[in-house]
């Protein structure tokens, strides 16, 4: 039970040490990209392998272009700030896929795939750099790996729980172990929403350095909230944040945005001439 807690401390400890680039949000993570790249990548391809491709060439080309062009600013970012190593380890990829439901996806490494049930709701070639922005968003600040991380310490705490409550009856023991299930698993839906969060504003800033209008990603949730009728259910017990508090928070997040994106673009411009 005591090396557990040293464990579960020790990890708390280091994850101190690792933030958010642009947020200086502090993150656990302790799972390397040697650990989890190659798995995404083979994901990836198998993925691509069993469905298909969009016909479409226009749009298809349009994710495209628009990927590599939000991702060449994610990319002058990270050499401007000395993450060149990082920089070099993405395999950006974007692909539209045949399918009619409204969803975009990134892998860690910068694999992506819109559907084709999205592009309506992207309406135009602003609203597909605001969903890239998200999307490539989360590769950057390694989401998957933290909660891959997150999810780990999660089966630790669940077993420190078991151990510590071994030598209670069993309807004690029951109690306290379906309540850190409950409580552990709410507590990863906000931790999920702040991903999410996060992604909004990295995107939003990312999305203007590649020369897009940033005032679309808030439409773009005004559509997605057009498209649903309103209708979502409680935001605590969701794994994104409701649409209106993510127009909210875009629309109050743009000003600042774009300060940082100038920023970013000049800073980069500079590293360039050197």
């Amino acid at each position: 039970m005591k090396k557990i807690i040293v464990l579960i401390v020790a990890v708390f400890l280091f994850s101190e040490c690792s933030t958010v680039p642009i947020t200086g949000r502090k993150r656990v993570n302790f799972v390397s990209d040697a650990q989890v790249l190659p798995a995404s990548f083979a994901q990836y391809k198998g993925f691509l392998a069993e469905n298909k491709l969009s016909s479409n060439r226009e749009m298809s080309n349009q994710i495209k272009n628009v990927g590599k062009n939000v991702a060449a600013a994610v990319d002058r970012f990270m050499r401007a700030n000395n993450m060149v190593t990082e920089a070099e380890s993405y395999k950006w990829e974007f692909n539209l896929v045949e399918d009619k439901t409204v969803n975009a996806w990134c892998l860690p490494g910068g694999k992506v795939v819109f559907y084709t049930g999205i592009m309506p709701i992207c309406e135009n070639e602003n609203g597909v750099a605001a969903v890239m922005g998200h999307e490539v968003a989360h590769a950057f600040a390694k989401h998957g790996q933290e909660r891959m991380s997150s999810g780990q310490l999660q089966q630790i705490g669940g077993l420190a729980v078991a151990l510590g409550t071994s030598n209670k009856d069993p309807k004690t023991s029951q109690i306290w172990n379906l309540a850190y299930g409950a409580g552990s698993q709410v507590g990863m839906l906000a931790f999920s929403r702040t991903h999410e969060t996060e992604a909004d504003k990295l995107g939003l800033v990312f999305m203007i350095m590649a020369g897009y209008d940033g005032r679309e990603a808030a439409e773009v949730w005004v559509r997605m909230s057009k498209k649903s009728n309103g209708k979502q259910g409680p935001e605590f017990l969701s794994t994104h944040p409701s649409n209106q508090s993510r127009i909210q928070t875009l629309r109050a997040y743009l000003p600042e945005a774009k300060v940082l994106a100038k920023k970013f673009n000049t800073q980069a411009n500079a590293q360039m001439k050197k």
